[in-house]
């Protein structure tokens, strides 16, 4: 069953994996991408199937982003710097910036967003907002004995940058840069693994608001 809170396979790792399976890897001539490209579809076509939210586009679909990450990925060798810095540019453009300037919602809401990460699944009520899973990647609070390390710890986020005041015109860059960094992660790390929470919709921009106050507000856990 498709699900948003496992990394889902790209569409060049399915096929690595059917070949490797089928022993075909080994092979001196390696079939061409138009080949991977329909054995993966007959992959995917047998292997899932749309139920509720959870849809096979989510798998069939890929913008250019995830083609060029995934193709470097499969080769191995991270994206030359022209490429990924084009990846970063487009992905800029799609951030939607705070619609009535606010970037600062409530930390303890950011909190609760921060420790759900149900949504999107077929299970999941498409009515009821998203999580946005946060601790499955992040160490947040020092109180939290749970958490992943796939990505960075985010304690003390806003307290190591100087951020005393997240309204004050000092603070501004952090505070864009965080906004920014949550709503499209590749806009700045072209194949990022962290999920474009805003730009994919996973999350609200009221959401995303309070995510950020949760990692700037000084009276946050994050920043104690």
């Amino acid at each position: 069953m498709l699900t948003s809170r496992v990394p889902l396979f790209s569409r060049f790792f399915l096929a690595g994996v059917l070949l490797s399976v089928l022993g075909l890897s080994a092979c001196t001539s390696g079939p061409s991408v138009a080949e991977l490209d329909a054995l993966t579809d007959s992959v995917v076509k047998a292997s899932f199937r749309t139920q509720g939210q959870a849809r096979v586009e989510r798998v069939t679909q890929t913008d250019e982003t995830n083609r060029l990450c995934s193709q470097a990925d499969v080769a191995g060798q991270p994206l030359d710097e022209k490429a990924a810095k084009a990846i970063e540019a487009a992905n800029l453009k799609t951030i939607r910036w705070p619609s009535d300037g606010r970037f600062l919602g409530d930390w303890k809401q950011g909190e609760q967003i921060a420790q759900s990460g149900r949504g999107l699944t077929w299970t999941d009520d498409d009515k009821t907002p998203n999580g946005g899973n946060c601790y499955n990647c992040h160490q947040i609070d020092a109180k939290e004995i749970s958490y992943g390390t796939i990505g960075p710890s985010l304690l003390h986020y806003g307290k190591i940058r100087g951020v005393t005041d997240p309204n004050s015109a000092a603070a501004k860059p952090i505070v864009e840069y965080t906004w920014g960094k949550i709503w499209n992660a590749k806009a700045y790390n072209a194949c990022s693994n962290m999920p474009r929470a805003g730009h994919m919709g996973i999350l609200t921009e009221a959401q995303v608001r309070h995510i950020v106050a949760l990692l700037l507000d000084p009276q946050s856990p994050v920043n104690k």
